[in-house]
């Protein structure tokens, strides 16, 4: 796929605990270091599942992300599209030279 083709500016975010004043357990989100990135979002086939899914453990996707690897991001990671936002399902470092990724995401609805 050529970099011409990432035409999307996301932003990848890890969760974080915490304790707030009562005691309470709480989460939030914390950009990852670099927080954004450019990376192609494109539907799932059944196809590209198989493919991504041999390499990792995925649960279900609905999109396939390409984009450069980011050591950060993992399947507690979600990824942020303006007003979008995508869980992280699996993970693909493409090849294993931490130069490319394929991660399979699902769109989170409120």
């Amino acid at each position: 796929m050529a970099r011409g083709d990432r035409r999307h500016l996301v932003t990848f975010q890890a969760p974080t605990t915490g304790v707030d004043a009562d005691g309470n357990y709480t989460q939030t989100w914390t950009n990852l270091v670099p927080p954004t990135g450019f990376v192609s979002i494109e539907p799932a086939t059944t196809a590209d599942l198989e493919r991504v899914a041999a390499g990792t453990v995925i649960s279900s996707a609905s999109h396939l992300v390409r984009g450069d690897f980011h050591p950060g991001v993992t399947t507690e990671t979600r990824m942020l599209l303006d007003t979008l936002t995508f869980a992280i399902t699996g993970v693909v470092n493409v090849e294993m030279r931490s130069v490319e990724m394929v991660c399979g995401a699902v769109q989170v609805v409120a």
